[in-house]
């Protein structure tokens, strides 16, 4: 069995890389940084630490690695032969990948085949989907479905920027999620270790979005604000803690209300993430969990729908107001999101930015509350 995966970083190898290697499959690593890729094909294995005390390490092996732009060819002759090809990216890089993923796919003939892009955002795969779409004929199209399952999936795992003595090692905290959507699977449902195939996505893909997500970008962007390097440090602060609390609270009413989560267990699973944000063996930038603003504020992205689905309930939200006070304030130069954002609120009106920004209606009552909250 052979997978292809594309992102060959701490994410990719830390995370759907090892977990497809322990499934037993041959990994080929598709990259542009020739400098890991060089040392995936001479080391032909890595170390995945768990950042823990005392925490286990596993060996990672049976893996190689591509150039996506100087061996092109050769990527597109490996989809065309592989059983599963996945993404670790980033949402804003898959329409690049898309089109050698097209060509492999019309090459592979009837064999079937599974594409699953494993990115912070909802709906990956089928965005992935309709750029590969756009680079084939439409009766090959029809070839192409017929034999290639598009799942959406959910994924979860804390990989933060880290600097390890060996280059390919990577530390992951111990607890990870991938939900992959069965329903969207029409060749023969693979075996991936790790993995939850479940009937409905958005549970748990809204669930991770509103807590994980939602949680991390308030500690980074609070955090931020009040001079803190790293979440570590930020979530220490018993200021932020609380407004860390007091959002996730606010996301629950949204989470229980329309899923019908229990309470309890619901609140278990808050506590549990809390707990991950403070583990002293992850070290995370504020920087690098804050980046990308505009898509953190976006509509249907982990602020904006929360608080709006709140007041949809009935409910003001307060401490989700406070998060995105902070995000569009998040002022990097290092960052072209936050570069973008600041111009734009430099050139024009604040409630022309929020409208833009966040795409709400001018006739939503979040556009008001927000723009009350920033000035």
């Amino acid at each position: 069995m052979k997978a292809i995966h594309f992102g060959a970083g701490n994410i990719g190898r830390g995370f759907i890389g090892a977990l497809l290697s322990n499934s037993g499959y041959e990994v080929v690593f598709v990259d542009v940084n020739e400098t890991i890729i060089q040392e995936i094909n001479n080391k032909k294995q890595y170390t995945v630490k768990m950042a823990e005390e005392n925490g286990s390490e596993e060996l990672i092996t049976n893996i190689r690695a591509l150039n996506s732009q100087s061996e092109l060819e050769q990527v597109i002759e490996e989809i065309a032969s592989a059983d599963i090809v996945t993404t670790a990216i980033g949402p804003s890089i898959l329409k690049f990948v898309a089109e050698p993923i097209a060509k492999g796919l019309q090459k592979k003939g009837n064999k079937e085949s599974l594409v699953i892009a494993c990115e912070n955002a909802i709906g990956a795969t089928e965005t992935l989907q309709s750029f590969i779409q756009s680079y084939v004929d439409e009766d090959k199209w029809q070839e192409i479905v017929s034999t290639t399952s598009f799942p959406n999936s959910a994924v979860d795992r804390i990989v933060p920027n880290q600097h390890q003595e060996q280059l390919l090692t990577v530390a992951v905290e111990p607890f990870f999620e991938w939900a992959i959507d069965r329903s969207a699977i029409h060749t023969e449902v693979p075996h991936l270790d790790g993995a939850t195939f479940v009937t409905d996505l958005t549970p748990y893909i809204e669930r991770k979005l509103f807590t994980v997500n939602t949680g991390h970008a308030t500690v980074a962007y609070i955090g931020y604000q009040k001079g803190y390097e790293t979440i570590k440090e930020s979530i220490q602060d018993p200021d932020i803690l609380h407004a860390l609390q007091e959002t996730l609270k606010e996301t629950s009413k949204v989470l229980t209300a329309q899923y019908g989560f229990d309470e309890a267990e619901h609140r278990h699973y808050v506590e549990k993430i809390i707990g991950r944000f403070e583990n002293p063996h992850l070290s995370d930038e504020v920087t690098r969990v804050a980046r990308g603003p505009l898509r953190k504020l976006s509509f249907n992205e982990r602020f904006i729908k929360p608080a709006r689905m709140l007041l949809e309930l009935g409910k003001k939200p307060e401490a989700l107001l406070e998060g995105i006070q902070a995000a569009f304030q998040f002022d990097v130069p290092s960052d072209p999101e936050s570069v973008e954002l600041q111009q734009k609120l430099k050139n024009n009106a604040l409630h022309d930015v929020i409208l833009e920004v966040t795409g709400l209606p001018e006739s939503n009552l979040l556009v008001a509350l927000i723009e009350e909250k920033i000035k």
